[in-house]
């Protein structure tokens, strides 16, 4: 996404200088896939100054209370990694200062106000394989396991049900599902980085179903992971 501002001379125009304006160009998207790794995302502004303005020019990405700096590059690039974690989305604006020449020092934000930049939930398991190469549970005497879902886009949430389904009408798929069973509780309170757990069972060694799961995060209601029950 591009966003384009000039910045005028102000004192310079009344005394019919030229040149001495800044323009910045947004070249940051207008989303990007949450990354619940490292937590940060690219920010980046083409910068272009007349001969009026004294170099360096200093451009800085606020975000609500936060101030982080870009670096400039060769092409007149600038750009930083913005650290953001447990958010669906982030506001952003930019800080540019320079000075022109003999004159006072210049500063403007752009734009008036922030445009927010979407954090999209990454997708969460789609296959999961429960070993059964062991003995079931002695008091049980099912297989046990788990399916792990990580909630990366708020700071918490839940899963607030769950159910089995077949993968297909075929009644060897159906009898096969008819095997598992869900042994967690609902709802399951998930922590932004924190895996957040369903336990599952089987009475048979080798079993497959789909497991779908509802939840309160915004942009996944629900879910489905196929799990599959057997030996590895």
């Amino acid at each position: 996404m591009r966003r384009e501002i000039g910045f005028s001379c102000l004192a310079a125009v009344a005394l019919g200088l030229a040149g001495c304006g800044v323009r910045l160009q947004d070249e940051t998207p207008a989303q990007f896939q949450a990354n619940p790794d490292i937590g940060m995302y690219p920010i980046k502004v083409k910068v272009t100054s007349g001969a009026m303005v004294s170099q360096p020019v200093y451009v800085f990405a606020l975000s609500g209370a936060h101030k982080v700096p870009l670096s400039a590059g060769p092409d007149g690039t600038y750009h930083t990694m913005y650290p953001v974690k447990c958010k669906s989305s982030f506001p952003l604006q930019y800080l540019a200062i320079w000075r022109l020449q003999g004159l006072a020092t210049r500063q403007e934000v752009f734009p008036a106000q922030p445009r927010q930049v979407e954090l999209t939930p990454p997708p969460l398991k789609h296959q999961v394989t429960i070993d059964t190469s062991g003995s079931p549970d002695k008091k049980t005497h099912l297989w046990q396991g788990e399916v792990k879902y990580d909630i990366v886009t708020v700071a918490s949430a839940h899963i607030t049900g769950a159910q089995i389904e077949p993968v297909s009408q075929d009644k060897a798929d159906v009898a096969a599902a008819k095997a598992i069973s869900i042994m967690s509780g609902f709802p399951l309170d998930a922590s932004c980085g924190i895996p957040t757990a369903v336990e599952l069972a089987s009475k048979d060694r080798l079993a497959h179903a789909n497991l779908v799961i509802d939840t309160d995060v915004p942009g996944i209601p629900q879910w489905t992971t196929r799990v599959n029950f057997a030996p590895q």
